[in-house]
């Protein structure tokens, strides 16, 4: 049997659909059409290319190894083929369409929520659908065109920019300070109810003063595994939270929270937009990360300024 040669984007976007929605019901339900056409078409490229891309059985749908790459391939040449009509659309300078993106569930809340409200403000035919979570989330195969990660990223071969960086700050509500012993050493802290988030079922801060660094270890008054929760304590005067600046900075304003030891702090956090290509970006995407770039608040987080150098690391 001869092999064609001709790439079927139509074929290519249906198999993608079977692999990311794991099914061929969900993949048909997705594209507007039935499960048997939907298997139809698989078995039709199987046949064509002379390999198995999918073991079905009873229960699961399962993709081979030669899917897998094949997957991954046809993946690249979407991707060039929605960039090369997106880069007609660009032409107008008016991002349309939907865009998906996905941060940390309080991160998401507390920014994202905001950047995302300039930018449908600016951008009227433009939709998006925003997922907020705690897991990581694989942005290729769950179908998400940008994630907001805070954090050092891992290397999994995405492209990423960096935004700028979270900073944080120690604070406590006066009510609190106006009772406890005095604080004007960061030795002091171990005689203060403190309030710490757990990470890995540990509860410590590591706190940094150019180049000195001091390691908490001291039980604290209560851990919790959300920073609101800990600024929530903090204002009920319970005793000194670690938290972003950004969440802090409305209560310094109004007087219901006190910076304690400014020159103590967390080393900050770089916060990265992630997604699948530098080369074909998006430009809905694009004006996405622009907007961020240009809306990142200075002063208690750290702004990137905008390059045309795109980060190789992964997320």
């Amino acid at each position: 049997m001869t092999t064609s040669t001709l790439i079927d984007l139509p074929e290519m976007r249906l198999f993608a659909a079977v692999v990311t929605d794991g099914s061929f019901t969900a993949a048909a339900d997705r594209l507007g059409t039935d499960k048997a056409r939907v298997s139809r078409i698989v078995r039709r490229m199987e046949e064509k290319l002379g390999a198995q891309l999918l073991t079905r059985s009873t229960r699961r749908l399962s993709v081979t190894e030669v899917g897998r790459d094949y997957f991954e391939r046809a993946m690249c040449i979407l991707t060039a083929a929605e960039a090369a009509q997106a880069s007609v659309a660009q032409q107008s300078r008016e991002p349309k369409g939907l865009i998906k993106i996905t941060a940390g569930a309080e991160f998401g809340t507390m920014v994202v929520d905001e950047w995302i409200a300039a930018f449908l403000r600016q951008s009227p035919k433009v939709t998006v659908e925003a997922e907020y979570t705690s897991r990581l989330v694989d942005i290729i195969h769950e179908g998400f065109d940008i994630a907001i990660r805070v954090g050092t990223l891992d290397d999994s071969g995405l492209s990423a920019r960096k935004l700028g960086e979270m900073v944080f700050g120690l604070y406590a509500a006066p009510n609190y300070l106006n009772r406890a012993p005095a604080l004007s050493t960061v030795s002091d802290l171990k005689h203060h109810d403190l309030i710490m988030t757990k990470a890995r079922g540990r509860s410590n801060w590591t706190l940094v003063n150019g180049p000195n660094t001091e390691r908490i270890t001291a039980s604290p008054r209560c851990a919790v595994n959300s920073t609101i929760s800990a600024r929530n304590l903090a204002l009920a005067g319970l005793g000194i939270a670690q938290l972003p600046r950004f969440m802090a900075e409305p209560y310094l304003t109004d007087g219901t929270l006190s910076w304690v030891l400014p020159d103590w702090a967390d080393a900050p956090a770089p916060v990265h937009a992630v997604f699948a290509s530098s080369r074909y970006m998006d430009p809905k995407v694009r004006s996405f990360v622009d907007l961020i770039l240009s809306t990142f608040k200075c002063g208690y987080c750290s702004s990137q300024k905008m390059t045309d150098r795109q980060e190789q690391i992964a997320a």
